[in-house]
C-alpha cells in the first residue's frame, strides 16, 4: 500500500528560495521542500529525524504580507500557514519519501486545524516549488484517497511556493529545547513516537 505511505536570520526573514544548492562540504547538492501540517513545532521535530534531512526551519508562508510576526499569523487573517522548510539531500532521501513523511506527520483530513489548533494558519498544505513537485503531490493525494487510507477525504491544498519567512528564534528547534513543556509532552511526543515507528529504517543513526 502506498501509505505504509538558508540560512537562518534573527527573527523573521526570508529564507533562500533557489531550488537546488551546491553544498560546500563535498556531499553534493541539496534541495528544499515546504510543508504545512498544523503547528510547526510538531512537524519540525518529526522531519528532523530523517536521514538525508540536513535542516528544518519553522516559519510562515502562503500569506499576503511580508515579514509577518507570530502574533499576526495567529490571528488567521494574514493568509500564512505555519510551515517548515525542509532542506534535504536528494541522493539520500527523495521528495516522494518526504511526501510520505508529511502525510504520516499530521492528519490531512482536518480542515484548517490540527486537534485543538484551529484556524487557516494550521491548514494542511504542500507548497510546491515546481511543476514536478505539484504533480507528485497531486498523484500521492489521489492514491491515498483511492486507497481510502483515511476515513475522510484529504483536504490538503497544493499552493505555489512564493516566499518563506523564518519564524522567531524561540520557535526554532522547539521540541528539542523544550522537551518537558506540557504541549511537547502531551501533543508532540505521541506523534513523534508514531513517526519513528513508521520510519524506523529511515531514521538518523
Amino acid at each position: 500500500m502506498l501509505y505504509a505511505a538558508c540560512q537562518q536570520s534573527n527573527g523573521s526573514g526570508v529564507a533562500r528560495s533557489q531550488e537546488m544548492h551546491e553544498r560546500t562540504d563535498g556531499q553534493g547538492s541539496v534541495d528544499t521542500a515546504t510543508f504545512a501540517g498544523g503547528c510547526f513545532w510538531c512537524t519540525e521535530v518529526q522531519f528532523q529525524q530523517l536521514e538525508g534531512v540536513d535542516t528544518v526551519l519553522s516559519g510562515y508562508t502562503g500569506g499576503t504580507i511580508k515579514n509577518p510576526s507570530y502574533k499576526q499569523v495567529t490571528t488567521g487573517k494574514t493568509g500564512h500557514a505555519e510551515a517548515i522548510h525542509v532542506i534535504y539531500r536528494p541522493d539520500v532521501i527523495s521528495y516522494d519519501e518526504l511526501l510520505k513523511a508529511f502525510f504520516v506527520a499530521h492528519d490531512p483530513t482536518q480542515l484548517n486545524r490540527q486537534g485543538n489548533d484551529i484556524g487557516p494558519q494550521y491548514r494542511s498544505a504542500i507548497f510546491y516549488h515546481d511543476d514536478t513537485e505539484k504533480e507528485k503531490a497531486a498523484y500521492y493525494i489521489q492514491r491515498l484517497n483511492e486507497e481510502k487510507v483515511y476515513d475522510r477525504p484529504i483536504v490538503t491544498t497544493l499552493e505555489p511556493y512564493t516566499a518563506f519567512y523564518i519564524a522567531e528564534d524561540y520557535h526554532q528547534n522547539y521540541f528539542n529545547l523544550n522537551p518537558e513543556q506540557a504541549y511537547c509532552q502531551y501533543i508532540i511526543v505521541p506523534k513523534l513516537d508514531k513517526f519513528k515507528k513508521v520510519f524506523k529504517e529511515r531514521l538518523k543513526k
